[in-house]
């Protein structure tokens, strides 16, 4: 993480030393190692209560930033990868939080065509990011709920406590 800081504030101010492509790669690594971390996490837990819903769900988040330090890569890399189509922000250098805006739409499979990726890499980035957003919902998600609520639920046997008295019955 401290690269990626580091490299964003001597960017900030003193462009001329540091490319954004330096600490750009730097937080992809770092989004990227807690991604990961987290998703190891999630699939070695030996049970599945609150802590590890909201570890999936903190990782869905942590993928949307991480693709959005991509997109920003890539389009500090070549300007010409995205048309942003609205408002005061038209062009085609997709910036800030417009990645993070075009990372969450994508992520969640929402596409509502006001940025649109037209770089064959780009393209390919966004049906990735679909996909894995499709397939973490679908699948982790749905599954640890799934486990969670199997085990929180009572017992529907109707069989009461073998040591039980009938007047506790």
């Amino acid at each position: 993480m401290i690269p990626a800081l580091a490299g964003k504030w001597v960017n900030y101010f003193r462009p001329d030393l540091a490319p954004p492509e330096i600490f750009l790669g730097a937080a992809i690594l770092f989004t990227g190692y807690v991604v990961l971390h987290l998703f190891t996490f999630i699939l070695r837990a030996p049970r599945v209560n609150v802590e590890i819903l909201c570890t999936a769900v903190a990782n869905y988040m942590m993928l949307g930033l991480l693709w959005s330090f991509g997109y920003l890569l890539l389009s500090s890399v070549n300007p010409d990868a995205f048309v942003v189509n609205y408002g005061a922000a038209s062009g085609h250098m997709l910036k800030g939080e417009n990645s993070m805006y075009f990372s969450f739409a994508t992520l969640c499979t929402v596409g509502y065509g006001d940025i649109v990726p037209v770089s064959s890499v780009a393209r390919m980035l966004a049906i990735l990011e679909a996909v894995v957003g499709m397939f973490y919902m679908t699948m982790l998600i749905a599954r640890l709920v799934a486990l969670y609520s199997s085990e929180s639920r009572p017992d529907d046997t109707g069989e009461c406590d073998a040591g039980s008295t009938k007047a506790e019955q």
